[in-house]
């Protein structure tokens, strides 16, 4: 994993994809920095961060459009799939990479509170609670561009793909207000994901039996809760896509708290696509 590490932080900053990002990242950090803070004198640090997450719609593409599409585009990911390394780390080698230059910036953006502190007192636990939240926003966006960057070789349909991704997850919580509620909507939903989980299933394995299989235990299950429990399709629709509302959970480390459960949530959406992205990886291999 430390092979695959060292050679992406070397591909970052021997050209100038790492620059891009980190230049482009603290220019629109340090603008609001300046407005929000330092010109009406304000010591809330924490309304910076949490103005500035607009940037991970165009930074976010940028860094991650090349981590696996390149690889493809130049067969230079066969070379890799054969190798020794497992492939939890060739991902993980190439996801900490990222990580790794989104962390060096926002440890420049440690500059700005420290600054405010030289002219009084500002809220640490805030300010401290909200880069806990920002870093793990950005890691789960990072996540993503990964998992879209194996899907293709192309570099900018990775990077358009990306925007667009993520852009989804920036209204989802503008749209939950246009979604169904009703329980005949939950059902027909909740039926249509069933149906696409068992055509992944078969996608992934090509096993016609055991896609069956999991077509009947889902059916059977998807039954068993509409007679036991048929207020679960209640509002189903809309606690679906509120499930990927990253934007939701980072407002509460903005206001100082820190939420253990919107910590668990970022992990977890982290941990899902980086086993996608395995798993593609996986998929490639064999095919």
């Amino acid at each position: 994993m430390s092979a695959v590490l060292k050679k992406e932080l070397k591909i970052y900053f021997s050209t100038p994809t790492g620059y891009i990002f980190m230049g482009f990242f603290l220019l629109i950090s340090g603008f609001f920095f300046a407005v929000s803070n330092l010109f009406p004198a304000s010591p809330n640090y924490t309304l910076v961060l949490g103005n500035i997450t607009f940037i991970f719609l165009v930074v976010v593409p940028v860094l991650t459009m090349r981590l696996l599409s390149e690889e493809a585009r130049t067969k230079t990911d066969q070379l890799l799939l054969t190798s020794p390394l497992k492939l939890t780390e060739i991902v993980l080698g190439k996801y900490l990479a990222a990580v790794t230059v989104f962390v060096i910036t926002i440890a420049v953006t440690v500059l700005y509170p420290t600054i405010l502190s030289f002219y009084g007192d500002i809220p640490v636990a805030e300010t401290l609670g909200a880069y806990i939240g920002f870093f793990l926003l950005g890691c789960s966006f990072i996540s993503i561009g990964l998992f879209i960057s194996s899907l293709t070789d192309n570099q900018f349909i990775a990077a358009v793909v990306t925007f667009s991704a993520l852009l989804l997850t920036w209204v989802i919580d503008w749209l939950e207000s246009a979604l169904p509620t009703d329980r005949v909507a939950g059902f027909i939903f909740v039926l249509i994901l069933v149906g696409l989980v068992c055509a992944w299933i078969y996608l992934t394995i090509r096993n016609i039996i055991i896609s069956v299989s999991a077509a009947a235990i889902g059916a059977g299950a998807f039954v068993a809760v509409y007679i036991l429990k048929p207020e679960f399709y209640d509002n189903a629709i809309v606690r679906f896509f509120k499930w990927f509302s990253l934007l939701s959970r980072y407002q509460k480390f903005t206001n100082g708290l820190l939420d253990l459960s919107s910590i668990a949530y970022y992990l977890s959406f982290i941990f899902v696509f980086i086993f996608l992205t395995i798993r593609v990886l996986e998929k490639r291999r064999w095919s």
